[in-house]
């Protein structure tokens, strides 16, 4: 049985269809996502509920000569399938596959590089200014973004700035309510409003009060609606706002009704829509290890809070909403508040526990300078997803928080080896530190069983030795001691005994800020050969660190950095990323074996 979808390779063959084809076309267009993404995985709900919208804009406008551009990304699957990829999507956040986000370097149709949240409108309004300034009036520039990213610092200053600009846009808002989590905030309340009261749509309308056209809100999955809107939106000139109204898992039951956990599934059935169980992990995740401990440790200091940007499900903090509603604090997505209410918070005395991807964190960076650590207030961070994140990519990978992070002064930054190291980093940072702390830990899955053990306090700026050995010292940050321990056992397995790991010592600095300089010292007096081994960019991180310590000391012996390299690591496994770049167990092995 022939489809339209499988005669459609790009926008221009979309365009000879009909009108009344296209709601068909829509049909077989969530058919196509479901039915790849049950099997091979990715972010699904939000592109399910954009497909009419999708069609509609290539069908409309005349892409790629105009510009669209889709908000984070998590809903541009459809607009991946239409404009050329729908043979290779099966490889969609593979290692060598397309990426999961809109890319410049995949496709001319991806006018914008997208991952974090709420820059569509700014970048669309740079081009339209660029279209301005280069006399081309006639181009159309388009940004998608949902209520949730709307909300955001980022998205009002540039609503801002559009608003008194005479620049050719036109910015569509995909309001269903919900983001990774139901969105939260004073905005979404008042989108919910207009909605069901036509009066705050045609009259007191915050939009129109900034100087857009505003119209809507209409039923984003009503194609006819859709197009007519859009047909006439076209003819509008300077900067326009389309309120659509949209279900997020459009199309598959479960997906509309569980849409946190429909946001990115995991393998399911196609037909039924129910996931397919995955065989549980007997350990835990570090995003529950300190979910939980969080909830005890507030459950008996009553000063502990906890702050999240859009992140409670994705960082646990969901387990403190639970039990303690009215010491959490979800901000919507907005990075940069969440880190200076967590200031002012602290200048009162309370103990705020910040949980944020260190990815998003970066989009935080004076807040953390100029609000925290030059005023030397006692924040907690919480970074999850450090180091290599896996399929999300680039744009998520938490690589480089060791160095933007161990530069700023009166910070302390450390990175837990395991569980039971996170657990109790957590209880000695809320026992009253007088400085602030970042504490990264990546995403996935910890190493040990019984992690929930008596609390311990850390001594702040303290290293471990982990294993001796006669002639070198391996230092390594975080988790990614696991693979070093890992390939000393692989090493050892061998009868060959001049391929043990014998002349290798194991160090676990903990801090890369303070270093451990009694350690260190220790450490260049008794080996020749140094090894540093961390999960994060190799400029500026740790590594660089030790090499500015032992510039100081003096130390005579050439010392070898390991960790990502100076690019942008691409999407796939954190196995095969970790592989590529020479950081798993049986590739550290090999390069050990080799100094022996």
């Amino acid at each position: 049985m022939n489809t339209l979808l499988e005669h459609i390779s790009n926008p221009a063959d979309l365009r000879k269809l009909n009108p009344i084809q296209l709601r068909q076309l829509a049909k077989e267009l969530r058919a196509f996502i479901i039915d790849v993404v049950a099997t091979k995985e990715g972010h699904l709900g939000a592109s399910l509920g954009v497909v009419e919208l999708t069609i509609a804009l290539h069908y409309l406008f005349d892409t790629p000569r105009d510009l669209l551009v889709w908000d984070v990304g998590h809903q541009a699957y459809g607009h991946k399938i239409l404009t050329g990829r729908k043979d290779i999507f099966h490889t969609n956040r593979q290692l060598g596959g397309i990426a999961g986000f809109p890319s410049r370097n995949e496709s001319e149709y991806d006018a914008f590089g997208v991952g974090h949240s709420s820059t569509s409108i700014s970048a669309a309004l740079g081009m339209a200014i660029a279209s301005n300034l280069m006399g081309d009036t006639q181009k159309q520039h388009i940004a998608v973004i949902g209520d949730a990213s709307i909300a955001s610092g980022m998205a009002f200053e540039a609503l801002n700035h559009a608003g008194v600009s005479n620049a050719n846009l036109l910015i569509i808002l995909n309001d269903n309510a919900i983001g990774i989590d139901p969105s939260v905030g004073a905005l979404k309340e008042y989108l919910t409003k207009v909605k069901t009261d036509r009066k705050l749509a045609t009259q007191n309308n915050i939009i129109k009060a900034l100087n857009f056209d505003y119209s809507g809100p209409i039923d984003g999955h009503d194609l006819p609606k859709i197009l007519s809107e859009l047909e006439r939106l076209k003819e509008v000139k300077g900067p326009k706002f389309l309120h659509i109204i949209t279900t997020k898992g459009k199309g598959l039951q479960q997906a509309e009704e569980d849409q946190v956990t429909y946001h990115a599934p995991g393998k399911f059935d196609k037909i039924s829509g129910e996931r397919i169980p995955q065989k549980e992990s007997i350990y835990s995740k570090y995003q529950d290890v300190f979910g939980k401990t969080i909830v005890e440790l507030a459950s008996k200091n009553e000063k502990i809070v906890g702050i999240t940007p859009a992140m409670l499900t994705g960082s646990s903090l969901k387990f403190m909403m639970e039990k303690f509603p009215k010491r959490t604090f979800d901000v919507g997505i907005a990075e940069q508040h969440a880190v200076t209410l967590a200031a002012g918070m602290a200048t009162q005395g309370i103990i705020p526990f910040c949980a944020i991807y260190s990815t998003f964190l970066q989009r935080a960076y004076d807040q953390i300078i100029h609000d925290v650590a030059l005023q030397n207030l006692p924040v907690i961070f919480c970074l999850d997803r450090a180091g290599l994140v896996g399929e999300d990519g680039a744009t998520h990978h938490g690589v480089f928080d060791l160095a933007y992070l161990r530069l700023i002064p009166n910070l302390i930054v450390f990175a837990p080896r395991n569980e039971i190291e996170l657990r109790n980093i957590l209880f000695t940072a809320q026992l009253g530190l007088k400085n602030p702390i970042a504490i990264r830990y990546p995403r996935g899955t910890g190493s040990l069983i019984d992690w929930k053990q008596p609390f311990s306090k850390i001594n702040i700026g303290e290293g471990v030795q982990l294993k001796k050995g006669s002639t070198t010292a391996i230092l390594s940050i975080g988790t990614i001691s696991k693979n070093v321990t890992e390939a000393f056992n692989l090493m050892d397995a061998t009868n060959d005994t001049s391929n043990s790991s014998s002349a290798f010592a194991h160090y676990d600095m903990r801090f890369v800020k303070p270093l451990d300089e009694n350690l260190l010292r220790l450490i260049f007096k008794q080996y020749t050969s140094i090894i540093t081994i961390e999960d994060g960019t190799l400029k500026g991180g740790f590594g660089s660190a030790l090499l500015e310590f032992a510039s100081i000391q003096k130390f005579p012996y050439p010392i070898t950095l390991l960790g990502i390299p100076d690019a942008f690591v691409e999407h796939g496994s954190v196995v095969k990323l970790q592989k590529k770049i020479g950081l798993d167990a049986i590739s550290l092995a090999r390069f050990f074996k080799n100094l022996s």
